[in-house]
Order: C-alpha cells, then sequence, then structure tokens
C-alpha cells in the first residue's frame, strides 16, 4: 500500500506542477465554494428575517389557550433554556365617567414582549417612538383612537371592570397587535398583577391565555416536540415564526424558498462543472493508464492509484473551497451590511457540512464512470491512439450522476417537492436535447457536406463530435436554465412583493361610518387634501346553510374536519354588496354577479365566495346558501367564485352578496385613505368632528413591510450575483474541457492548408449553434420549473415568459461563442509547429 500511495503521490504532484490537475481542482473548489458561500449566506439572512419577522408575535413561539396554561409546561421551558413571557387578552368595557366603549384588553407580565418593542406616542396619533418599559401597576396605556372616543386625557382614571387604573400614556403599537381592519376595537395594555383586581376573567369571559417562548431554534424544536402531544386541539394552538399568515410573513417565507432554490441551484452547477472536469481529467490519463499497463502494472494497482490522487484532489479541492466561500460570503455580507440585516457574528455549521458533502459525493460519484472508462483503457493504446476505453454503457454513470444530485438536493433542503420539481424538470430537459442532438446531426449531414465554408465546417463538426457535443449541449442547458430560474423567479418575486404595496397604498382605514355622515366625511377629507377611496358596505351576518343543511356555527375555522355536522365559519362574517368587483380579485369560475340579469324572482340572490373558504367550508358553484343578518334570513345562490389577493393592504371579504338581497339593511361603510407621514399630526383634526368613526393605523406595518421587502430584494439581487458568477465558471469548465481535441483538429486543418480565419470563424459559428440550441431548450425547461415551483412551492400566480424564448436562444448564443471564442483564442493563435508539439 506504501508503494502504491508514494506513486499516486508522486503522480499527483508531477500533474499538480504541469497544471494537469487545474480543471477538476477548479471544479471541486467552485463546488465548495459556491454552496458554502450562498448556503453561508442564505442562512445568516434567514436567520435574520426570522428574528425580525419574530418581532411580529413577540416571541419565536406562542402557545395561545382558552384556559389558564399549566405553569409546569413554563417550568420545562425555562429547563430547556428558553424565556417566557405570558399574556391574557380578553375584550371588555372601559369606562370614564358616563362614556363606555368596547376594548381589546391585554394583560401583560413584566417580561412582555420577548422580541420587538412596545411602541409609544407623545400625543394622540402621533410619532411612535419604541420604549423598554411596561406600564406600571395601576397603569394603563391606551390607543389613540380611546382618546377620541372617551375624550381621554394623560393623567384621567378609566374603570375596567371593578378596577380603576390611570391612563400614562398613549400606545402606538404592541408587536403582536396583528392586522385586520374588522378587529377594529382599541388596545388598552396593563400589567397582569392589575387583572384579578378588575375581575373580568370568570366564566364566560371569553379570555385567551398566551404564553410566549424564546431562544435557540434547536431549543425551541425540542420544546415544541415535547408539548405538542399533549395540547388539546379544542383548546390549544402553537404557533412559530414559520406560521405567520400574515403578508409580512408570507413574504418572509417565499423569500427564505428562493434562497434554498438559489442554493439548490449551486448545488446543481458544481455538480455540472465537476462531472465535465472529471471526463476530461479520465481522458487526459487514457495514455499513461497505457503506459502503466505495458510496464506491467495490475488493474488493482491502477485503481489504487487514482483513487487515491481523486482522493488527494478532493480533499485539496474541499479545504480550498471551504476558504474561497467562506471569504466570499464574507466579502457579500460586507457590502451589504448597510442595506440587510444581516451579522457577521453568527455562525452556522450546517452550510460547512452540505458544501463538503456536496464536493465529496459530487467528485466521488460523478468520477465513477470516467474511472472505470480509464481502467479499461487496453495496453495496445500506446501503439494505436484510436483505441479508446472498453467501456460503453453509461447506465452507471446516469445512475450515479442522477443520484447524486438528486441526493444532494433533498439533503440540503429537506424539501421532497422542490428537490422533485428541479430534477423532473432537469430530466425532462436532458431527453428534449437528446432528441435536439439527434436534429442537430441529421442537419449537419446535410449542411456539413459541399463546399467547405466556415458554416459548413461547424456542422461538420458537430455531426463528427456527435456524443461529445450531445454531453456539451446538455451542460449549457442545464447551467442557462438554472441561471433563468433564479433571474425570473427573481423578476417575478420582487415584482408581486412590490406591486402590493405600490407608493400612496392607504396606510389608515376607517369603520362604523353611518349612512348619514358618509357624504359628510367625505366633502371634509377632500377639503383638507386628503382622498378616501371606495367606502365599502358592511353588515354582521352569520353563514347558516348550505343546500338547507345547518352548518355547526360553534366551531372555529381551524377545526377538523372529524367534528360532527356540517363545517362552518364558526363566527360572524362580515358581509358585503356591490355590482363592481373589487380591485386584485379575479373571478375563477362562474359568472360575476354584476353582469348577470337582475331577474330574481325565484327568491334567491346571487353571491361571490372566494375560493380558499369556499374550498375549506366544501362550497361549490350553484350551491344555495342562506345567511342570518340581524332577524332575517337572506337566501343566495352561488354564482362566481373569486381568487382574492389577500396580501393587498385593502378590505376583502369572504361573501359579496348582490345589493337588492341586502336594500333592506342599513349598513356601515369601511374605506381607506393615504397620508404621509409628515402630515401625522393632522389626523386629530381630521377625525374630530367624527366621534362615532373608528380609525386604524396600519402605517407602522405597512413601513415594516416595506423594509423586510426591500432588503430581501438586495439580498436576492446578490444571491443571483453569485448563482450568475457560478454558472459562468461552469459554462468556462465545459468549453475547457474539449481542449484537446480542438488543438488536434486545429492542428489537422493547418496542416491541410486551411486558413486561419475559417478555422477561427468555424469554431465561432459551432459554438454559437450550440449556444442557440442550448438557449431555447433552457428556456422551454424554464417554463415548466417556473410553472410547477410558482404553483406549487410559492403559491404565486404562473405566467409565461414568451419573451425568454427569444432572449435565451440569443444570450445562449452570445455567451457561449464569446466564452468558446476566449477558450480556443490561445489555440487559434498557435501556428502549426506549435500545435503539433503540444500534441506528443
Amino acid at each position: 500500500m506504501s508503494m502504491t500511495f508514494n506513486l499516486a503521490w508522486r503522480l499527483f504532484k508531477h500533474e499538480a506542477r504541469r497544471g494537469e490537475l487545474t480543471i477538476i481542482l477548479l471544479a471541486i473548489v467552485l463546488s465548495v465554494g459556491a454552496v458554502l458561500s450562498l448556503s453561508l449566506f442564505s442562512e445568516r439572512l434567514q436567520g435574520a428575517l426570522k428574528s425580525r419577522s419574530a418581532a411580529f408575535i413577540a416571541a419565536d413561539a406562542q402557545l395561545r389557550s382558552d384556559k389558564p396554561i399549566d405553569e409546569s409546561w413554563l417550568v420545562k421551558a425555562k429547563a430547556e433554556d428558553l424565556n417566557t413571557a405570558k399574556q391574557v387578552s380578553t375584550r371588555s368595557m372601559v369606562f370614564k365617567d358616563d362614556d363606555m366603549s368596547l376594548v381589546d384588553l391585554r394583560a401583560v407580565n413584566e417580561h412582555y414582549p420577548l422580541k420587538g418593542m412596545v411602541g409609544v406616542a407623545e400625543v394622540p396619533f402621533g410619532q411612535k417612538k419604541d420604549t423598554n418599559t411596561l406600564p406600571e401597576r395601576g397603569e394603563a396605556w391606551v390607543q389613540s383612537r380611546l382618546f377620541q372616543s372617551l375624550k381621554l386625557q394623560v393623567g384621567d382614571k378609566i374603570d375596567i371592570g371593578d378596577a380603576r387604573v390611570t391612563v400614562t400614556r398613549v400606545l402606538a403599537d404592541i408587536p403582536d397587535a396583528g392586522f385586520s381592519v374588522f378587529n377594529t376595537d382599541p388596545i388598552v395594555l396593563m400589567r397582569m398583577e392589575d387583572l384579578p383586581s378588575a375581575n373580568i376573567t370568570g366564566p364566560g369571559s371569553r379570555a385567551r391565555y398566551i404564553s410566549y417562548f424564546a431562544g435557540e431554534a434547536s431549543d425551541v424544536k425540542s420544546y415544541s416536540s415535547w408539548l405538542l402531544p399533549q395540547l388539546n386541539d379544542d383548546l390549544h394552538s402553537w404557533r412559530t415564526v414559520q406560521d405567520d399568515e400574515s403578508a409580512i410573513g408570507r413574504s418572509v417565507a417565499r423569500a427564505e424558498r428562493y434562497f434554498l432554490l438559489a442554493s439548490l441551484l449551486a448545488i446543481v452547477l458544481a455538480a455540472v462543472s465537476i462531472a465535465v472536469a472529471a471526463q476530461r481529467y479520465a481522458q487526459r490519463h487514457f495514455d499513461p493508464v497505457a503506459i502503466m499497463k505495458t510496464l506491467g502494472a495490475t488493474k488493482q494497482t491502477i485503481r489504487k492509484v487514482y483513487l487515491i490522487q481523486i482522493l488527494l484532489i478532493t480533499l485539496l479541492g474541499i479545504l480550498i473551497g471551504l476558504v474561497v466561500g467562506f471569504i466570499g460570503q464574507h466579502v457579500v455580507v460586507s457590502l451589504v451590511a448597510d442595506r440587510v440585516d444581516v451579522s457577521l457574528n453568527v455562525w452556522h455549521w450546517r452550510p460547512v457540512i452540505i458544501a463538503i458533502a456536496t464536493g465529496a459525493t459530487c467528485a466521488i460519484l460523478f468520477s465513477l464512470y470516467p474511472l472505470l472508462q480509464l481502467f479499461s483503457v487496453p495496453p495496445l493504446r500506446v501503439l494505436r491512439k484510436d483505441l479508446d476505453a472498453s467501456l460503453r454503457s453509461r447506465s452507471i454513470q446516469f445512475v450515479a450522476s442522477g443520484g447524486a444530485i438528486f441526493a444532494l438536493m433533498w439533503m440540503y433542503s429537506q424539501d421532497l417537492k422542490i428537490s422533485a420539481i428541479l430534477f423532473a424538470s432537469g430530466a425532462a430537459l436532458v431527453i428534449g436535447l437528446l432528441v435536439a442532438t439527434y436534429f442537430l446531426i441529421a442537419i449537419g449531414r446535410k449542411l456539413g457536406s459541399g463546399s467547405i465554408g466556415p458554416w459548413q465546417l461547424a456542422w461538420a463538426r458537430i455531426k463528427r463530435r456527435a456524443m461529445d457535443n450531445s454531453v456539451q449541449l446538455i451542460s449549457f442547458s442545464i447551467t442557462i436554465m438554472l441561471l433563468l430560474v433564479v433571474l425570473v423567479m427573481r423578476n417575478d418575486m420582487v415584482s408581486q412583493w412590490r406591486a402590493q404595496l405600490p407608493q400612496g397604498t392607504p396606510n389608515y382605514f376607517l369603520t362604523n361610518i353611518t349612512p348619514d355622515i358618509q357624504k359628510r366625511l367625505d366633502r371634509h377629507f377632500s377639503d383638507n387634501s386628503v382622498d378616501i377611496n371606495e367606502f365599502f358596505p358592511v353588515t354582521r351576518g352569520r353563514f347558516v346553510s348550505v343546500n338547507g343543511e345547518g352548518v355547526n356555527t360553534e366551531v372555529s375555522k381551524e377545526e377538523e374536519s372529524s367534528n360532527e355536522g356540517r363545517r362552518g365559519l364558526g363566527r360572524e362574517a362580515n358581509l358585503t354588496w356591490g355590482n363592481s368587483l373589487q380591485k386584485e380579485n379575479e373571478i375563477i369560475e362562474g359568472v360575476w354577479h354584476g353582469e348577470l340579469d337582475s331577474d330574481y324572482d325565484k327568491g334567491w340572490y346571487p353571491v361571490s365566495v372566494e375560493e380558499g373558504v369556499a374550498e375549506r367550508l366544501d362550497i361549490k358553484m350553484g350551491d344555495m346558501l342562506n345567511f342570518n343578518v340581524g332577524s332575517e334570513i337572506v337566501k343566495t345562490k352561488v354564482t362566481s367564485l373569486r381568487k382574492v389577493n389577500w396580501q393587498t393592504m385593502q378590505p376583502n371579504f369572504f361573501f359579496v352578496i348582490h345589493p337588492e338581497a341586502m336594500a333592506a339593511f342599513s349598513p356601515t361603510y369601511i374605506t381607506s385613505f393615504y397620508l404621509p407621514t409628515d402630515r401625522k399630526d393632522e389626523l386629530t383634526k381630521l377625525l374630530k368632528p367624527f366621534a362615532s368613526v373608528t380609525m386604524f393605523d396600519v402605517d407602522a406595518r405597512i413601513n415594516q413591510l416595506r423594509d423586510i421587502v426591500e432588503q430581501v430584494s438586495v439580498a436576492v439581487e446578490f444571491i443571483l450575483v453569485l448563482v450568475l458568477m457560478a454558472g459562468s465558471l461552469v459554462l468556462i469548465a465545459q468549453v475547457q474541457a474539449s481542449m484537446d481535441e480542438r488543438r488536434q483538429e486545429i492542428a489537422i486543418l493547418r496542416t491541410l492548408g486551411a486558413k486561419g480565419s475559417l478555422i477561427r470563424k468555424s469554431v465561432v459559428f459551432e459554438f454559437l449553434i450550440i449556444g442557440t440550441v442550448a438557449g431555447f431548450m433552457a428556456a422551454l425547461a424554464n417554463e415548466l420549473s417556473l410553472y410547477l415551483l410558482q404553483t406549487n412551492v410559492f403559491q404565486m400566480s404562473a405566467t409565461l415568459h414568451v419573451e425568454y424564448w427569444f432572449v435565451a436562444p440569443a444570450v445562449g448564443a452570445l455567451v457561449v461563442g464569446v466564452l468558446g471564442a476566449i477558450g480556443c483564442w490561445r489555440l487559434l493563435t498557435l501556428n502549426t509547429g506549435e500545435l503539433l508539439r503540444k500534441m506528443v
């Protein structure tokens, strides 16, 4: 073994000095460096985003309960090194003298919040400032709307149940306030120690008990695994950052999936580069193996020598790749530090393990078939250079390579769906490219015959090198496809994010607007240069039956379908009506009732149902739905299903009924308006004449969402640049892999008297043809990948990207043509004598 190792080591040093190991070494360095830099940057960015998004639930996880939470569970959490806090929330009446108002009461202990900050203001509707303090015992902080409705002043006393507390500050915001324009009760924040004296949490109070947990992700996961089996689904609900279904939560989750996608594509790019390099490495050693066999070396000795050499190359490549990857992500983080919240002090070991596994797995499995070819080289090749390896079956290569890629993708993502989509798209592309190769060969037979010109010579070379060209075509196409997926997904994702919050997005909502003040309010705001958006009529109604079958009206929308009775909303619904389809609503089935005839003598009225609630409640087109509004039953028939964009900051509704059905009911209205930050101090003046109107301030939420979207957008830009750089290096490696054979071809053509311009043009034209076909096939595969990813993973609307059907072939031809010309330029500038000497 020591003699074999010494031989392998001497061969390794010899080839390292001559540069024979450069391509495969660079491929391994590329694979490890790209995966580490992308994965580490993504992990750090995800950690920063999760930390920020955790502020919207005031912790890393929440446990909500309809009954007081078992104290032993909190003791266990502390034993797991988790910080905890408590809150009791309920709705209650607040009194000041003869005035009263329904409020959303939040009683918290001294540890609240674990994430995020409580915001206060100096005056009602004033600018928010964060504070790390809480109300003292006997104090309460109340939101601006309660100052308005109860005519409060700081220092006034208010009664909450049997307790009397002093209003000491204006409450602007709390981290887990939530967002719902129909949850309009102003928040009152007080200490939990004052709750017993208020005596408002007895039977029938509908109080919610919330415990908050924060700590290391592994500790939270471990605790949740212990806790979840003990929870009663009827009483408890466990919520983490990943469960946040708000616009902010969905944006962060989508960004995390994109980072995962980009890292997966880096793994595939790395695998492709190693596959190309390993093939070239084996081909360059056909002659040395033949010589070793003629000198008496056994197959076992040769096998050990080259396996040791591959292991040495892999080890060196992994070490250099780790250094390059760490430096690369450090540079990226430093560049975006002032724009993106990514900490250099946070370290994750998982990307390092994945990077090492990627380099080792790709180097070994992608070298398997080339090494088997190498071991099968006959000794007679020493005399006859036309003899090649005797191993012809490529099934080993396909199984090893495909299995390696899929295993790495699944190991890294732990998401079978994303891995399967990308793998299936790549497989479909390979099959399509194999078919395209046969067409290229057929065209090459016709165009490569006759008079010799640069185009004919290019087609003849494509025909002659059909197998090598098919491998190169597949490599180019997969690389271009992956780059297209990252680029187009980034464009679609960021454009959808920004479209949901354009400039001028309403940041204040007004509710409880009665018909008698609607026009006066609209005129008052207009006189003060504030534009009011559309007024939506709203009334409360209970959904009671489907096709005459009563629904369960006492269950929550989260209940399991196993409960008795047909599933219902479990609460009153906010019903609206109108003949105009709301913005960001799309009819996906049926006909919008504004386009139907107005003859309803059959005793029912049209209703449009949102697709999500229709699926959840098993409502179908043509079903008869009954609503209890006040003391009346409104009979409706489902005439359309709507797709609603819930991420827009506008009121949206499950049910929209025809106006004639609601003519007998008196509604209140809801509307919204935009007010720039520098005019916020005008709010008091705007609302003073309308004491009964309730205002809901979402300005802080919108700014937080915009901030996160902007940070994610910048991060996505840099991830895109990293993937493009990795893809470019893969393309260069693919061009370099064919240099030996091209050197022989050019030498022969020069010997036969071909002009340098003819050879140069033919080489460029060959790469142009390959790049065009690769770009077009990549564009088609890109559409398949994007459709599957957007509809199954990112929950986005899938659209065709026809422009890339033209852009991708043009860019593919340009990039591959330029890289091919650059890669071959040195060969094209050598004279015939130099070329012949390099062939020896």
